[in-house]
């Protein structure tokens, strides 16, 4: 009996394995689709762009204009969602004279191809090109939130924006995984790394991470960890929002300010 009990936590605990290799890319990207006709309505001006990558696919974007803009927050957003929802988010820093650029990755939205974490650096390093084009790198920020601070960190490791700002942002997406499923060796399971804490290394820019301690998603200690690592050649700032989750830091009041001073 006890052997039988034994085999059968065995079989099942390597299904759980098998299950978590093979479907781990939809417990990571949580997309959602919008139909190619879908006509975007924000209360601030913008313009809808479209950008082809080398493989073929092609990226959605939204633009948002302000009237006296200081130049271009490059935003990359978490990974549920689509720009329809992430564009009401993103919209409202132009309230600082800011103008924003905010991408749907891979599937999501209107954007289509295929995702890997390669193809995911690639396309983010292909908008940074574009804004570069339109604006100086000194008037570039770059603000990531949860998954999307992984390019942001990137993007700013390897060229020169003004500040990068991280919100809610993981060491990397190993320590994470980890975290919320520590029965399992995920580190030989996982595909992607998302290995931010060797990028932050790299980061000459000014950098400032916001994370909350009430964080159920990313532990605190994780974005703590990943502030360590980060270079003080361009200075470094860690804002602790205390009871802070991890989609609500915009309702507290020491986001807000801290916010404010850095954009204004």
């Amino acid at each position: 009996m006890f052997k039988k009990i034994v085999y059968t936590l065995v079989i099942l605990y390597v299904m759980l394995i098998a299950a978590l290799t093979l479907f781990q890319e939809k417990l990571i990207f949580l997309p959602s689709k919008l139909p190619a006709e879908y006509v975007y309505q924000f209360s601030e001006p913008f313009e809808e762009i479209n950008l082809e990558t080398k493989d073929g696919a092609l990226l959605n974007a939204i633009h948002f204009k302000s009237q006296n803009p200081k130049g271009v927050i490059l935003y990359f957003h978490g990974n549920a969602g689509d720009l329809s929802r992430w564009g009401e988010i993103t919209s409202s820093f132009t309230k600082y004279n800011w103008d924003v650029l905010v991408m749907d990755y891979r599937s999501y939205g209107k954007s289509t191809g295929k995702i890997s974490e390669s193809a995911l650096y690639e396309d983010a390093q292909l908008f940074y090109d574009y804004i570069s084009k339109r604006y100086k790198e000194n008037e570039i920020i770059l603000y990531g939130r949860s998954l999307g601070t992984a390019f942001a960190t990137k993007l700013a490791a390897e060229n020169n924006p003004n500040l990068l700002l991280l919100e809610t942002p993981f060491y990397n997406l190993t320590s994470v995984a980890k975290k919320r499923f520590p029965i399992f060796p995920v580190e030989y399971l996982i595909k992607y790394e998302f290995k931010s804490n060797e990028y932050i290394k790299k980061v000459n820019c000014k950098t400032v991470i916001f994370h909350g301690t009430d964080d159920n998603v990313v532990p605190y200690n994780s974005g703590k960890k990943l502030f360590e690592l980060a270079s003080p050649a361009g200075g470094k700032h860690f804002v602790t929002i205390k009871r802070g989750g991890h989609n609500n830091l915009s309702n507290f009041t020491s986001y807000k300010k801290e916010l404010e001073r850095l954009l204004k």
